[in-house]
C-alpha cells in the first residue's frame, strides 16, 4: 500500500463532494467505470474481502475476484500532492474521462509551485489542445522540452488524447524538424548464451532490424550478426521484438537498431553481454527489486544499477503503478510511457537483460486477487496483453494458461519467475491458491528436472509469513500452498534453492527454518524508486529502509563450494547489508 494512513472506503468516498475528492476536479463520478463507479454498491466484508457486485457469481458467498483492501480510487484521490507518482496520473485520468478543463486547472495549480514540473506541462499541453487552444498547447510543449521532457513523449501518446495536438501544423513542423523514428527502447531481454531479443517502440509502423558485432577492448572481432526483420504495428502499440541468434557465449556485443533501414541509435552504440555457457560453472551478478513508482528525483537509480554491470535485472512487480482495473486506457499507457522515456531507464535496459513479472499495483489494484479464470473478469486478459506489449520476457505462462511466469538460465543457475496474481483466488474462501494449478504443476515439473547448482524461486510477494503483520496478501494468506511448495523441495531432495521476493518497501534478508529440510534464505527488495517506505519488521537477519535500494546477487559457481552473495545497495551506491552463502548451506541433512 502507498500510505500508512487508513484508506477511505467506497461508502466514505460517496459521501464526499467531487471537489473535495479531486481538489479542482469536479464530477468525480465520471472517473469510475466497471467496478470502480461511485454508483455501484461495493460489497465489503473483512472476512470475505472487498469486491464489486459482479465479482459474486450466482450462489457464491465469496467474490471470485477482489482485494484485501477497499476497492476504490483512493490512490488518485488521497494525498496526490505528497505522492509525486500520482500527480500526473490524476491529470491523465481527467483527460481520459473527457475533462480537459479540470486537468488543465490542476496542472496549472502544480506549476505555480514548480514551473518546471514536466508531467504537469505534458498534460497541460494535451488539455490545451483538446480545448482548441493550440497556441497555448505548443507553448506548454516548448516549456516541457525546455524543462527536460524528451520530445518523444508527445509522439508516444496516449495517441488518441494527443491527436488534436499532434495533427496541428505547428506540431508537425516541430516533429519533422526532429525526425524521431525510435520512441522507446531498445530494451534487451531473454539473453541466453547464444541469443538475445530486443524490444522497441517506433513513431510510426516501421520495419525494424538489429545488427551486432562481438567486441573486445572496443574493437570488433568479426562479421556482423543480423536479425530478421520485424514490423511495429499500431495494434500492439507500435512495438516489435526482434531476435539475434548464433551468438557466442560470454561475449560482449555492440549493436545498432535500424528502423526502415536507417540507424537510429547514433554514434554511441550500446553493448550487451551474452550469458555464460549454459550449464557450465561461471561468475556473474544480477540485480533485482520492485516498488518502482515514477519519482523523477529517484530515477537515477537506473544508472546506479547499471554501474554495477549486472548480467540481468529482475523487475519483481509494482514496476510502474497503474492501479486501475479496467481494460487498458490512456492512464495505463501514460504510466508506462513516462518511465520508458526516461534517459536513465533507457540506458539500463539497452545494456542489461531485463525480466519482469507483475504485482498488484501493475495488474489491477492494491492487494488484488484476480481469480481462477483466464477470461474473466473482462479486463483480465487485456491487462496481460498490455503487460506483454511493454516487456521482452522469454515466455508468458503456457499456451493454455497464460500469465507472467517463466524460467530462464544463466550458466548453471536456473531462475523460476512466478506470477502471484493472475490465478490467485480469494484468500478468505476454501483452500486458496496463489499460483493456480497450471503454474504450480509447471513449477514442480521444471524444478524437479533442474540440475542447476542454484535454483532461484522468485515471488512478487514475501515468502516469510511475518513480513506484513496479519495481512493475507503475502504467502501468509496461502500458508498451505507455501508449505506444499517447501514440502515438494524436501520430498524430492531439491538442493541449492534461494528465494527472492518484493512488495514491501524496504530490503531484507531472512532465514526460514524447515522441519524437513535445510533452511531457506529469502532476499527481498522493493523500494527501487518509491517515496513511501515500510517499517522494518523483527525476524529479519538484517534490513534496510532509509533510502531507495535494490538487491544485488553475485554468483560464483566455479569454486569447489559455489557461493552466492546478497548485497543491499542504496540509491547512493552504498552497500547497506551483505550475506554470503555456500552451496553446502543449501543441502539436506545426511
Amino acid at each position: 500500500m502507498d500510505h500508512p494512513e487508513a484508506p477511505l472506503n467506497t461508502s466514505e468516498l460517496a459521501r464526499l463532494s467531487p471537489s473535495i475528492l479531486m481538489g479542482v476536479a469536479p464530477g468525480l463520478a465520471g472517473l469510475l467505470a466497471l467496478a470502480l463507479c461511485l454508483g455501484c454498491e461495493v460489497r465489503e466484508a473483512p472476512s470475505r474481502g472487498y469486491a464489486p457486485p459482479e465479482a459474486y457469481l450466482e450462489g457464491s458467498e465469496y467474490p471470485y475476484f477482489g482485494a484485501e483492501t477497499p476497492w476504490n480510487l483512493r490512490f488518485f484521490t488521497e494525498h496526490p500532492e505528497e505522492l509525486v507518482k500520482r500527480r500526473g496520473q490524476r491529470q491523465m485520468l481527467d483527460l481520459v474521462r473527457g475533462r480537459p478543463e479540470e486537468a488543465a486547472r490542476y496542472a496549472e495549480d502544480l506549476l505555480e509551485g514548480d514551473p518546471a514540473d514536466q508531467e504537469s506541462l505534458f498534460n497541460l499541453a494535451i488539455a490545451r489542445a483538446q480545448l482548441g487552444e493550440l497556441g497555448r498547447a505548443m507553448e506548454a510543449v516548448r516549456l516541457a522540452v525546455q524543462a527536460g521532457l524528451p520530445f518523444e513523449r508527445f509522439l508516444a501518446g496516449p495517441r488518441e488524447l494527443l491527436q488534436p495536438l499532434t495533427e496541428s501544423d505547428a506540431f508537425r513542423q516541430e516533429a519533422a524538424r526532429r525526425s524521431l523514428a525510435l520512441i522507446h527502447g531498445p530494451m534487451v531481454g531473454a539473453v541466453t548464451d547464444t541469443s538475445a531479443r530486443f524490444w522497441v517502440r517506433t513513431a510510426e509502423e516501421s520495419d525494424v532490424q538489429v545488427v551486432a558485432a562481438a567486441i573486445a577492448d572496443g574493437d570488433a572481432l568479426g562479421p556482423e550478426a543480423r536479425s530478421g526483420d520485424a514490423r511495429t504495428e499500431a495494434g500492439i502499440d507500435y512495438t516489435a521484438i526482434v531476435s539475434l541468434d548464433g551468438l557466442e557465449p560470454g561475449t560482449r556485443y555492440r549493436y545498432d537498431v535500424l528502423v526502415d533501414r536507417r540507424s537510429v541509435l547514433g554514434p554511441d552504440l550500446p553493448t550487451f553481454m551474452t550469458a555464460p555457457e549454459r550449464g557450465k560453472p561461471s561468475r556473474f551478478k544480477i540485480g533485482f527489486g520492485g516498488g518502482a513508482g515514477y519519482v523523477p528525483k529517484n530515477e537515477r537509480m537506473w544508472d546506479v544499477i547499471r554501474s554495477h554491470e549486472p548480467q540481468a535485472f529482475l523487475f519483481l512487480g509494482d514496476n510502474v503503478y497503474i492501479d486501475l482495473p479496467e481494460e487498458p486506457n490512456g492512464l495505463h499507457y501514460y504510466t508506462y510511457y513516462r518511465r520508458q522515456s526516461g534517459e536513465a531507464f533507457r540506458r539500463l535496459v539497452a545494456r542489461t537483460s531485463v525480466y519482469a513479472i507483475w504485482d498488484d499495483h501493475d495488474c489491477a489494484t492494491d492487494d488484488v486477487w484476480m481469480g481462477p479464470y483466464k477470461d474473466k473478469p473482462a479486463w483480465k486478459m487485456p491487462a496481460l496483453r498490455h503487460f506483454r506489449q511493454n516487456w521482452v520476457n522469454p515466455a508468458y505462462g503456457s499456451e493454455d494458461w497464460p500469465g507472467t511466469w517463466f524460467e530462464f538460465s544463466i550458466g548453471d543457475v536456473d531462475f523460476f519467475m512466478l506470477d502471484g496474481r493472475f490465478y490467485r483466488t480469494n484468500p478468505y474462501a476454501g483452500a486458496p491458491t496463489m499460483l493456480g494449478p497450471a503454474q504450480k504443476h509447471w513449477l514442480f515439473d521444471r524444478v524437479r528436472q533442474s540440475t542447476a547448482t542454484f535454483k532461484v524461486l522468485v515471488s512478487p510477494v514475501p515468502w516469510s509469513f511475518n513480513t506484513k503483520g496479519d495481512a493475507v496478501d503475502t504467502w501468509n494468506g496461502f500458508r498451505a500452498e507455501r508449505n506444499e511448495v517447501f514440502d515438494f523441495l524436501a520430498e524430492n531432495q531439491i538442493e541449492g534453492v534461494i528465494l527472492l521476493s518484493a512488495d514491501r518497501h524496504r530490503s531484507d534478508a531472512r532465514r526460514i527454518e524447515r522441519p524437513n529440510g535445510y533452511p531457506l534464505y529469502e532476499f527481498e527488495s522493493s523500494r527501487l524508486t518509491n517515496q513511501a517506505v515500510h517499517r522494518l519488521v523483527p525476524g529479519a537477519l538484517f534490513g534496510y529502509n532509509e533510502k531507495q535500494s535494490f538487491g544485488l546477487l553475485t554468483f560464483d559457481t566455479t569454486a569447489d563450494d559455489p557461493t552466492v552473495t546478497f548485497r543491499i545497495v542504496s540509491v547512493d551506491g552504498d552497500v547497506e547489508g551483505e550475506l554470503s552463502l555456500n552451496r553446502r548451506d543449501l543441502t539436506h541433512p545426511q
